[in-house]
């Protein structure tokens, strides 16, 4: 039997951090942004392939977490383990500054959904707003100092919070459900607003794929769990659930309202929705549980991006400065400058809407990078046979082909980001050098290996075309 140590994460609170941090803004938005792209057909389709390559996914995290129990540095550590510490540090960095970007338009979208009681807010992006979304960031700072499992606690309850308004869209759309509209124009054959069904799916999939951006979060503070095997088991409940929360949610949208009403209807859709189904109270109550899904996300998220830092750093990829604990076990430092990285980034989204998108766009392609060698890794030590023994032959071919298709749908995640975004990468991963030649200095190693430096020197080149390309122009973000 695993030993159980105090003051650390069980299974509840691992499943509440993987719901927590997955499900953000995105589930109540899915009914307009769902009906804008595609029919009731297509999206099935799309949730079918979504739903198999983000299970495959969760398998990885969960075989890697069983197999290699002893890698306590999350899925830095995979990447770092399987291809060498350069990978693992470009992994680790852009995943880092993915976190700190993501928790902006947390804050940018909690005080815009405010506005909807307060109009002094505006969209969220206004000065008082920035001055109130600043107060979140430090209030979050000095509890996430109390401890990981009180910041844990919290985000459960905020977990919980977010369900409820979830649940009662579910139960009124099944209610009011009606079988003829939802299959009034199952194809899209009649919207000339949206492609053909090739193309719905596809777009219907760019929509999904980005929903799921946190499914490794209990993988990240796997050196905080209480029992090792909890890791993998709160990745796959919490995987599932949200997965059939999110089905639901765009499916039954489409059986309660015709399509066209749908995809017109404003952000948060949800919330507008519930009020043309049950009145007023239906927008107010999916509001308060957006407000009170995105504070959750943003402690979650903060959670998981000091805890990034602090285990690259405890891998001798980033600085010692991010080594310090205080005494509640907190990874105090990098508490701190995840916090001031966010603060940076909120007043850049005040003073320039166009350079926010840009760091924005460049992050959410960055968290496919450690998606990629993650499932990379999984397929390595099944197709070498490190880890199992000669009675596991069976289990490490299925092991093969599951991260077989894990790997393939990372790479069509990449593809599906594409050109730009992945050009855009170089200019984050070239900012990262410096930091990485600054921690192999303090450890007194190489920095890089010849083959590293041959990657690092592409990457910096290639950085530095991206930004004249930027600057003049020639590459831009939508």
């Amino acid at each position: 039997m695993e030993k159980r140590e105090e003051g650390k994460l069980g299974l509840i609170p691992l499943v509440g951090l993987v719901i927590g941090s997955i499900i953000g803004s995105g589930a109540f938005s899915f009914p307009g942004d769902m009906a804008k792209k595609a029919s009731a057909g297509a999206i099935i389709i799309a949730w079918v392939i979504t739903g198999i390559g983000m299970l495959t996914l969760g398998f990885v995290f969960q075989n890697l977490s069983n197999r290699r129990s002893d890698l306590n540095c999350g899925i830095y550590s995979y990447a770092k383990e399987g291809f060498g510490d350069y990978t693992g540090f470009n992994c680790a960095w852009g995943h880092w500054v993915s976190s700190a970007l993501g928790n902006v338009s947390y804050l940018v979208m909690l005080f815009c959904t405010l506005g909807y009681f307060i109009p002094a807010f505006g969209d969220g992006n206004n000065l008082v707003s920035i001055i109130a979304a600043s107060a979140v960031i430090w209030i979050v700072n000095g509890l996430i100092l109390k401890g990981v499992k009180t910041a844990a606690f919290v985000n459960v309850v905020t977990t919980i919070g977010k369900l409820i308004p979830i649940i009662v869209f579910i139960i009124v759309s099944i209610i009011v459900f009606n079988v003829n509209i939802f299959t009034a124009d199952f194809w899209g054959g009649m919207n000339t607003s949206i492609s053909g069904v090739v193309q719905q799916v596809r777009s219907t999939m760019l929509i999904t794929l980005w929903a799921f951006i946190g499914i490794e979060s209990a993988v990240v503070l796997s050196a905080r769990a209480k029992v090792r095997k909890d890791v993998g088991k709160a990745t796959i409940i919490g995987l599932l659930g949200v997965l059939i929360i999110y089905v639901l949610i765009s499916l039954l949208a489409l059986g309660a309202m015709k399509q066209a009403q749908l995809a017109n209807l404003k952000s948060p859709s949800m919330a507008y929705a519930l009020e043309l189904m049950v009145g007023k109270w239906g927008a107010v109550i999916v509001n308060v549980g957006l407000v009170i899904s995105l504070l959750g996300a943003y402690l979650g998220w903060t959670l998981i991006c000091a805890e990034l830092a602090f285990s690259a750093s405890k891998g001798k990829a980033f600085p010692k400065f991010f080594l310090k604990e205080n005494a509640n076990g907190s990874p105090e430092n990098s508490l701190l400058v995840t916090s001031l990285l966010i603060q940076f980034f909120l007043i850049c989204a005040f003073f320039s809407k166009s350079t926010y998108q840009v760091l924005y766009s460049i992050a959410s392609s960055a968290v496919l990078v450690p998606y990629f060698f993650s499932a990379m890794y999984c397929l390595k030590l099944a197709v070498t046979k490190e880890t199992y023994t000669a009675g596991e032959e069976n289990i490490r071919l299925r092991d093969m082909a599951i991260s077989g298709l894990s790997v393939i749908y990372s790479i069509w995640l990449i593809y599906a980001a594409g050109l730009n975004y992945l050009l855009l990468l170089t200019i984050l991963f070239s900012a990262g050098i410096i930091v990485y030649r600054k921690a192999k200095n303090e450890a007194k190693l190489v920095a890089f290996t010849k083959t590293e430096r041959v990657v690092a020197s592409i990457i910096l080149i290639l950085g530095v075309i991206t930004l004249y390309l930027m600057i003049t122009g020639k590459i831009t973000v939508v």
